[in-house]
Formats: structure tokens, C-alpha cells, sequence
């Protein structure tokens, strides 16, 4: 029995901020302080405050050590854990107050989050099934086998209220029931997990594969009990590979241990899961084009109907839903649909996790009851923006969404009120921007991400999204028209209504949301020929005001173009037909003697 316990982060996040020299530092130190019989170091999963990594918990202290680096490890080792006191100048400082520790749930960061399908992220060691199973894992499985028919299962899942996570919100119970029962005679059924993740700035599911795999297993153990399948299929991208690692320890050991494979907990059920690599193409997240891929096939969408539930992966009835919506099922098998319907709005239960990123102070992972606003997550979450700048926007949904101005910042979050204000809930994602994002080029950005991660298969978002991002392009060169504008929005109507896939019919979200709450923006780009938020390059001068200038030289030393001169304590001046407009020199002048107009 060990009387500390050293957890270090090894998500991806904190691994590549060192955190494994971490851990062999921390093995090392306690080995020759002789401390090796009674402290144990544990490599968890994400515990969510990404933006202090790497991040270290003792236990049973509960002391929080962020940005830690391998020379601070000799320390902690001993003088906390050889001498009992704590290393405050090392701790989170929001968990110090007035030389008191507090506990980390009360920190802002944590304080309004709920962890379900987070719970065991950061708390136990991903790699050890037992850690898993001594935090309830398997029971719902053994429940739901030994307990509940499939029907029974299907039920709690509708009752319970939860919807998918991975974009749409389609009710999962009624998906698990469509699949059961539109083909009751098939001879085969699959269950599918989608953690193909493509998003830009979207890692929540990552983090689950990372630092709980098991409960997935688990889920899609459950789910092919619930509608009458023996396979599972897990459909993760090749770039994932510490989640990849994970998922394959951990089904190494849930079929040593007999929870995956012939005859489960001796009910005679047969259940087993196998993974298969994405090479990465954003389209495979749209659930036809995931299986199509899975099937060994190029990924494209195929038109519905006929829907997975009656014809998906090898023509053969399918479930299919997202790594979140697993993690939350087990906890809903063990506390029932009435706890879970308590959490969460009218129409949208539970929690939701959110990638939180860009200007935002606490980059990283929360989880938070649906229904809260979107001021708390930012302000008392996310810590507000940095530098003093104000909230200009939030993106949610990646490329399928929209962005949520200022003038919804009190909005409650759930699927509805998203979809009411031209935003989506998407798989997660939620990129905050200030008041230096020009909203125009934030649309183009994400408007060129669905071009090139177009499977080509429909002309609508093949040729329609080319186009529209040309547009784009010729408005924030300073060369559009009004014009343009209506014939931009006229096309983003288009696209939606006839492509193919999801990938189609949501590509020009970004457009139609800036558009909608920006448009001033978009009209300055047009008639003033200019972009107010000094962003595109083509709408942008630098200048050097004489009156400031010292003539350091450090512009012209600093300048790739070689577009500043002038003598030594003299006003240098910028040749603009040199100048390549990537404000180095602005960066670099001690004086403020520069200018972007």
C-alpha cells in the first residue's frame, strides 16, 4: 500500500511539453530518496487545464503542481513527498489563497464544470484495467447482461434523454432502437465508434481515448447487446497515436480478462472490438463515408436513405455514434435515466465537453452542464481573454458551425439555442476570438479547410465550395464587389441545399454566420477597401512615423524584404512595394515608431 500517489498528465498535450521526462525524473528522485515502497507514479489522462502543462497531482494531499519542469522534480520529491510541506511557489496559484491550500474543485476553472463523461480523465492510470474497474468499470456491462434485456437498455437510453455528441443530436436511444428493430432477421450487426476527430482545434475525444479508453469499450459492449451485434468496430485517425496505443492496450486486456470476446460474464453473449486507422480525410467523419473507409474502400458519402440503422457498415444494420456519447453511458446504465435527465435543459440533458482554444486564457478541456452560458464558460471557465482585449466571438461546430457574437454571450448552450442563432453544437469544439479576428478571414480560413478536405464526389461542395472561397479571396484582396456579397450568400444557400454529405450541406456555415452578425465587416472590406481589424494583408500599409523613429536600424536588420532603409539616428521610411506585410518590424521596434493602417 502506497501512502502517495504521484499522478502525472500523459495526454498529448502534456507529453509534448515533456511530461514523460517528467515521470522517469520523478521515478528516478524516489528511487534515491528510498521512497520507491511507499510512493507510486501513475500516468493518467487529461485533466483538462491544458493551458498549465504539465500538471501533477499528489495525492492524498490533492496538491495541484502546474507547468512543471524536470528540475523542479527534485524538490517536490523532497521537501513534499520526504518532508511533508508542500512547494507553494510550484502549486496552481488559484489554489492558494492567503497561504492556504484550497481543494482544486473550487478553483474558477473547475468550479462550474460536471465531469461524467470526463470522470475518470486525470484520475486513474489509462493503461491499467484494473484502475477502471476499481472506479465501477464493467458493472453497467455486468448490469445490462445479467439484469436488463435489450429493451430494457434502449429504454434507459430514451428516457435518460441523452443525444448524440458528435453534431447532430440525434437521439441515441431511438438510433440504438431503429438498429435492433428495422431488420430483426439480419445475420450480422455492427456497432461503430467514430473517433476520427477533424475538427481544427477539437481534441475532446482524443483526451477520452487517452486517459479512459476502457469506457468505450464498455459502451460498445452495451450497445451490441442492446441491438443484437457480436462486432465492434473503433474508427480512429492514424495521427492519434497515444490514443491509438491506449485503445489497443486496453483491448488487449478486456479480452484477457474476459469482458470482450466469447461469452461474456458466462451469458453466452459475444462481443469484440477491432480498430481501424483514418489516414486523416476530414470527410470520414460523416458516418457513411467513415464506414465506406472501414470497408477498405475510398471514403465517400453514400446517399440516404437507406440509413446505417438499416443498411451501414457491409450493407449489414449499424450504430454508429461518436467516443463522448459512449463515455457517458455506463454512468447512465449505473445511475439510471432520472439522474442523468436531471442534468442539463429541457430538451438537451446532460453535459457537454468542449476544446476550448484560441484567445482564451485557460486553454483546454471542460465539461459543463448543458444550459450553461456562453459568459460562463468563457469568463469564469476559460478565464476571460488575454491582454485586456474584449470578446468579439465564438466558434462552435469547426467548419460546420457558426460564429455566436458578442450579443449572445448570456445565450444558455444546448442544441437548440445554437441551431436558433445560426451556430451549431458540432462535436466540441470552441474557439474564442477578441477583437483583432476579422471575421472575413475567419470564414475564409475555415471555408478553405472544407475545399481541400472535399471528397470530390458532389459538384454542389466539389465546385461550389471553390468558388465560394474565391469569392472570399477577391474580398479580402480589396477587389469585391456588393455584388459579390449577394452572389456569395446566394451560393452558400445553394450548397447546403444539394450536396451530398454533411460536410456539404454545412460548409458554408462560417459564411452565413458572418455574414449574418458581421456583415459591416465584410461591407468595409468591399466599399472602403479596408479590414478593420488590421488582419488581411491585401487591405493593409505599414508606415513609419518620422516624428517616433530613432533610427535603431533594427527594422531594416529585421526586415525579410529588405523593404526599410535610412541612416543610422535618421527616420527610416518602407519601400510598400517591397514590403511583404508580415510585421516583423513592428514586433521589433522599442519605440512603437510603426504603423499598420
Amino acid at each position: 500500500m502506497y501512502r502517495s500517489h504521484v499522478l502525472v498528465c500523459g495526454g498529448t498535450g502534456c507529453t509534448s511539453s515533456g511530461s514523460q521526462q517528467i515521470i522517469d525524473t520523478f521515478e528516478a528522485e524516489i528511487k534515491k530518496n528510498g521512497l520507491e515502497e511507499e510512493v507510486s507514479v501513475v500516468r493518467t489522462g487529461c485533466h483538462g487545464l491544458c493551458a498549465l502543462g504539465p500538471i501533477v497531482l499528489v495525492y492524498p494531499e490533492g496538491s495541484f503542481y502546474s507547468m512543471v519542469k524536470k528540475e523542479d522534480v527534485a524538490e517536490i520529491v523532497s521537501e513534499h513527498l520526504l518532508k511533508g510541506r508542500v512547494v507553494t511557489r510550484l502549486l496552481y496559484q488559484e489554489t492558494v489563497k492567503e497561504d492556504e491550500v484550497i481543494p482544486l474543485a473550487e478553483t474558477g476553472f473547475y468550479k462550474k464544470q460536471k465531469r461524467v463523461a470526463l470522470r475518470n480523465c486525470g484520475v486513474i492510470n489509462p493503461e491499467v484495467i484494473d484502475e477502471y474497474i476499481a472506479v465501477d468499470g464493467y458493472q453497467a456491462l455486468g448490469k445490462v447482461l445479467t439484469e436488463m434485456t435489450p429493451d430494457d437498455v434502449i429504454q434507459t437510453l430514451l428516457d435518460a434523454g441523452l443525444r448524440g455528441r458528435g453534431g447532430a443530436g440525434f437521439p441515441t436511444g431511438m438510433k440504438w432502437k431503429l438498429a435492433k428493430n428495422l431488420v430483426p432477421d439480419a445475420d450480422q450487426k455492427y456497432v461503430c465508434c467514430n473517433a476520427d476527430e477533424g475538427d481544427p482545434g477539437a481534441f475532446m475525444d482524443r483526451s477520452v481515448l487517452e486517459g479512459d479508453p476502457h469506457v468505450v469499450l464498455e459502451a460498445m459492449a452495451i450497445a451490441g447487446y442492446a441491438i443484437g451485434a457480436n462486432q465492434g468496430y473503433i474508427y480512429v485517425r492514424a495521427e492519434y497515436p497515444i490514443a491509438i496505443e491506449r485503445l489497443r492496450i486496453a483491448i488487449g486486456q478486456a479480452r484477457e480478462y474476459g469482458l470482450l470476446g466469447k461469452n461474456i460474464f458466462g451469458t453466452g453473449f459475444d462481443f469484440d472490438i477491432d480498430l481501424r486507422l483514418g489516414a486523416g480525410a476530414f470527410v470520414c467523419g460523416e458516418e457513411t463515408a467513415l464506414m465506406t473507409s472501414i470497408e477498405g474502400k475510398r471514403g465517400e458519402p453514400r446517399p440516404r436513405p437507406p440509413f446505417p440503422a438499416e443498411k451501414g457498415l457491409f450493407k449489414k444494420p449499424t450504430v454508429l455514434n461518436n467516443v463522448e456519447t459512449y463515455a457517458n453511458i455506463p454512468q447512465i446504465i449505473l445511475n439510471g435515466a432520472e439522474w442523468f435527465n436531471s442534468i442539463g435543459t429541457e430538451k438537451s440533458k446532460g453535459t457537454k465537453v468542449f476544446a476550448l482554444g484560441g484567445k482564451i486564457n485557460n486553454t483546454g478541456l471542460v465539461e459543463v452542464p448543458m444550459g450553461t452560458t456562453l459568459r460562463e464558460v468563457i469568463e469564469d471557465i476559460g478565464g476571460g481573454i488575454p491582454n485586456g482585449k474584449k470578446f468579439k466571438a465564438a466558434q462552435t461546430g469547426g467548419p460546420s458551425g457558426g460564429c455566436i457574437p458578442i450579443e449572445h454571450f448570456d445565450i444558455p448552450i444546448d442544441y437548440d439555442n445554437l441551431l436558433g442563432i445560426g451556430s451549431m453544437m458540432g462535436s466540441g469544439g470552441l474557439i474564442v476570438m477578441d477583437e483583432d479576428n476579422c471575421m472575413v478571414d475567419i470564414a475564409k480560413f475555415f471555408l478553405e479547410f472544407t475545399v481541400d478536405e472535399s471528397c470530390g464526389k458532389c459538384t454542389p461542395c466539389r465546385i461550389g465550395t471553390k468558388r465560394l472561397y474565391e469569392i472570399l479571396d477577391k474580398i479580402t484582396k480589396g477587389q469585391g464587389t456588393l455584388e459579390d456579397i449577394d452572389k456569395m450568400e446566394e451560393l452558400c444557400y445553394y450548397i447546403k441545399a444539394n450536396s451530398l454529405c454533411g460536410l456539404g450541406q454545412t460548409a458554408p456555415n462560417p459564411v452565413l454566420s458572418t455574414l449574418r452578425y458581421f456583415r459591416d465587416e465584410y461591407i468595409a472590406h468591399v466599399v472602403d477597401k479596408k479590414c478593420p481589424a488590421g488582419v488581411c494583408k491585401g487591405l493593409v500599409s505599414f508606415e513609419i512615423d518620422p516624428e517616433k523613429c530613432k533610427g535603431c536600424t533594427m527594422c531594416a536588420r529585421i526586415c525579410p524584404a529588405g523593404a526599410i532603409s535610412g541612416n543610422l539616428k535618421e527616420a527610416h521610411v518602407i519601400n510598400k512595394e517591397k514590403c511583404l506585410k508580415c510585421g516583423a518590424c513592428i514586433e521589433k521596434c522599442k519605440f512603437n515608431a510603426i504603423v499598420k493602417k
